[in-house]
């Protein structure tokens, strides 16, 4: 049977004005795997390309089908693939890079000067995502998976990988105190990372209450809720802090509660342009406020093998699931924190 080569996305036109388009994909590329769309989870950057159709830097220029947190089943093999088969069930790395560059030599790999990413308007022609039917990836990308293991689950590899690198990071992390500015899906995932790498004691602070209370049930020994007048006073001054909400706000959070000569991990994307931060404390303070962007293809087979082992619970996060077909009213749903975590977008196990 020849592959299907139409497929139902979930696009960005512009800010607010998400549609499901019909997208054709043409014939499959000799090199490349049509893969049957299973679940896909709403991440904060697409939730920004929603909204304002950017995130960051980077600008909605074109129509941009959304969707980097996928996975689904093997629908086509191109004629020069091998090792992957028709009906073989697989998490999808989002990311495709050169190999070649200065930052793939060196082993950054999530540096790479010339990466592919879904999803993702940082380049021009702009990098199309897997919130549809159907979508072509690169055989490198595609992790296979046990069939006992939900696609839900192997979905959310890509935010587990995210929140892997960040901590790793912080370099050894076992018995260092650890602070979670930010508890959305990002920062629980850091906090069951920190968790099973030994890590405590553990808090989180966020300016709502819903997610904190999840965060105290993944682990966090104690939480803060930092739109109450006295916050600060119950921040102590903590090794390693993860800034997770991307707010400037945030950051000041960050610098203020690390402990002088600690560590500050930058992982939630603060907004484009200049921002006001305390940056004098970073000195007075000798604090290592590092980056972090991404991840290897290394720390996505760690996140694949840590869910199928069931190590880190992803779907622990889950709060609601919506149909593809429903995409819209999910990302509604994805931007109330009073009501949501971690919405996912689910397709159907059967040809369409």
């Amino acid at each position: 049977m020849s592959e299907r080569s139409t497929a139902t996305a979930a696009t960005v036109h512009a800010a607010e004005d998400l549609r499901l388009d019909t997208r054709d994909l043409g014939p499959l590329s000799p090199a490349r795997v049509r893969i049957r769309f299973g679940a896909g989870g709403i991440c904060g950057s697409d939730m920004h390309y929603f909204r304002h159709a950017r995130t960051g830097d980077f600008v909605v220029r074109e129509p941009l089908v959304l969707g980097h947190e996928v996975a689904g089943t093997v629908e086509a093999v191109g004629a020069e693939v091998e090792g992957l088969r028709v009906g073989t069930r697989v998490a999808v790395n989002p990311s495709r890079v050169c190999g070649h560059c200065p930052r793939c030599r060196e082993g950054r790999s999530n540096l790479c000067e010339n990466v592919f990413f879904m999803g993702s308007a940082s380049k021009w022609p702009h990098m199309q995502g897997g919130f549809a039917t159907r979508f072509d990836v690169a055989p490198e990308q595609c992790v296979a998976v046990p069939d006992t293991l939900p696609l839900e689950a192997a979905a959310l590899a890509e935010p587990l990988a995210v929140s892997l690198h960040a901590v790793a990071r912080a370099g050894d992390v076992s018995g260092r105190s650890a602070l979670v500015v930010g508890t959305g899906p990002i920062g629980l995932l850091i906090l069951l990372c920190l968790r099973a790498a030994g890590a405590g004691p553990l808090v989180a602070a966020d300016v709502a209450q819903a997610p904190l209370a999840l965060a105290a049930r993944l682990g966090a020994e104690r939480t803060v809720n930092l739109s109450e007048a006295d916050a600060a006073q119950r921040l102590d001054a903590t090794d390693i802090v993860f800034e997770v909400s991307g707010t400037p706000a945030g950051l000041a959070t960050a610098i203020a509660a690390v402990r002088r000569g600690g560590t500050v991990i930058q992982v939630g994307n603060l907004p484009g342009g200049a921002i006001e931060a305390p940056m004098n404390a970073v000195m007075a303070k000798e604090i290592d406020l590092c980056g972090t962007l991404r991840f290897t293809k290394a720390e996505f087979h760690e996140a694949v093998d840590h869910i199928a082992a069931g190590r880190i619970d992803v779907l622990s996060l889950v709060s609601a699931r919506l149909p593809l077909s429903e995409a819209h009213d999910a990302f509604r749903l994805a931007l109330d924190r009073t009501k949501s975590v971690k919405v996912l977008l689910t397709g159907s196990e059967g040809p369409s």
